[in-house]
């Protein structure tokens, strides 16, 4: 796909760019090359390669999910200004 001129300025037209019409033909040529570029991966051969999740093959190390904290609720909820149920009364900001 080619982008002359008047589709530069169309395309900046809906993004909202101020194009100045004596560097729309050098950015067209610039934008002409980096669609050659693209269009040169799209001709890549990749039907025997699998999709990565990264380009790196690492593995994650994961933790044993097991409680470290231990429930603090009834040492920190007298400390609370207002308390209901087991819950945290706050003020109401939405009204």
């Amino acid at each position: 796909m080619a982008l002359d001129p008047q589709d530069l300025a169309r395309v900046a037209h809906l993004a909202r760019l101020h194009l100045d019409p004596a560097d729309s033909d050098a950015l067209a040529e610039r934008l002409n090359r980096i669609l050659g570029m693209i269009d040169h991966l799209q001709d890549a051969d990749v039907g025997e390669i699998e999709p990565m999740a990264h380009p790196m093959d690492m593995v994650q190390t994961l933790r044993d999910d097991t409680v470290t904290d231990t429930d603090i609720r009834t040492t920190v909820q007298p400390l609370a200004p207002a308390t209901e149920a087991g819950c945290y009364l706050v003020p109401r900001v939405i009204e």
